[in-house]
């Protein structure tokens, strides 16, 4: 019976290895991505899943959407998120909380936020993928024709009278490039600041509820409102240079299955212009067509799919 017993848990045990093991294979298989609330984001995410799944034998899991901020503490943290897709400018202001007047002048602001993010959270952003995505600031081209408005400057004497309004992470206090120093740096001192939910922000401004909105500046939105991006002229707002964000140890723990996974990442490096980023947005946002289905046929374009 002792024998009979000491051969049954021997068997469980050996059992419970294998299985851990084919669990802990499976999990080191996909390379999983938490999706981004904006287009842009979405867009990227689909075309790094369809490029690893053609050209490795790894797996991508893209997951529910998650803030900017709550996505990077989850991939510093090692709570599940390998890879997700960033800005220089969001990494050093809003992540790092570092200021761009602690670039030091012999550095890039990717250089350098690239550099502290490594160190500090370890972490780190690919090649960059050729376009910006930052802060602007926008108005109705009527509003604009009306007032002869060119220059963030310009709102200055309007403001009393204005309504600026954004979504809610605009008028976060995470980084200092938010709504709170913007106003102070500018000198603007608007009727209300209104947070509004990311979906309406368009309508209101078409509708007359708001004045003024802050934008991205390869939002297909713009187009199809007709905005009038207004420029920075104070160069409040750093560099916001696209490019994905990876843990460090991404590509040794994908070694055995994708060992070419860093190159196949930065197969989309340089490949993007604002022009072009803007019209891929547009295509979702206004033409509908799924993050999915504009991805795969950029890549296509591109001669990165077959």
């Amino acid at each position: 019976m002792i024998k009979k017993l000491t051969l049954l848990i021997g068997v469980l045990f050996m059992i419970g290895i294998f299985g851990g093991c084919g669990g802990d294979q499976k999990a080191k298989s996909s390379i999983v991505i938490y999706d981004g609330q904006f287009s842009e984001m979405k867009i990227i995410h689909q075309m790094v899943k369809l490029l690893v799944e053609e050209h490795t034998d790894a797996r991508v899991e893209i997951r529910d959407e998650m803030s900017p901020v709550n996505n990077y503490r989850d991939l510093v943290a090692g709570g599940g998120s390998d890879l997700m897709n960033s800005y220089d400018g969001t990494l050093l202001t809003t992540y790092l909380k570092v200021d761009v007047s602690e670039v030091p002048e012999d550095k890039t602001l990717y250089e350098y936020a690239n550099e502290l993010s490594s160190e500090k959270d370890k972490v780190h952003l690919l090649d960059p993928l050729g376009h910006e995505n930052t802060y602007a600031v926008a108005v109705t081209q009527a509003m604009a024709d009306e007032y002869g408005l060119e220059t963030i400057s310009d709102l200055i004497d309007l403001a009393p009278g204005l309504v600026f309004g954004a979504e809610h992470e605009f008028f976060s206090e995470e980084g200092s490039m938010k709504y709170g120093p913007f106003t102070k740096f500018y000198g603007l001192d608007f009727k209300e600041g209104k947070a509004i939910d990311m979906a309406l922000k368009y309508s209101a401004i078409e509708n007359g509820n708001i004045d003024v909105t802050e934008v991205y500046s390869t939002d297909g939105m713009n187009k199809k409102v007709g905005l009038k991006v207004l420029k920075d002229d104070l160069k409040f707002f750093p560099e916001y240079n696209d490019a994905l964000l990876v843990r460090n140890d991404l590509f040794e723990r994908f070694q055995d299955i994708a060992p070419n996974l860093e190159e196949v990442l930065n197969m989309l490096g340089g490949r993007f212009t604002n022009e072009i980023m803007t019209n891929l947005t547009y295509e979702v946002d206004v033409n509908g067509k799924t993050p999915e289905e504009v991805a795969k046929t950029f890549l296509i374009e591109q001669g990165l799919l077959e």
